[in-house]
């Protein structure tokens, strides 16, 4: 895992990284709310859901994508290691 990755996924699995995704979902889910009569609207709640869900339970999503550990304990401990 590169720096920069190691980085990234040691403060998406820290508590403020947790709340930045569960803000963005809760953003995504309002924005789909306000407009809950149109099927993008429906959409868009479903989709804010995604982030809600990886903050909640401490998953990155794109990790695996930059080669950093899905779980965030695993992040967080392999940080600890280097």
């Amino acid at each position: 895992m590169s720096k920069d990755s190691n980085s990234l996924a040691c403060f998406m699995a820290g508590a403020a990284g947790r709340g930045v995704r569960i803000g963005l979902g809760l953003a995504i889910v309002a924005f789909g709310w306000s407009r809950v009569d149109s099927t993008s609207g429906k959409v868009f709640m479903v989709v804010g859901l995604v982030p809600i869900l990886a903050g909640v339970f401490n998953v990155c999503l794109i990790a695996p994508l930059i080669g950093a550990p899905f779980s965030g304990r695993a992040a967080l401990e392999t940080s600890r290691r280097s």
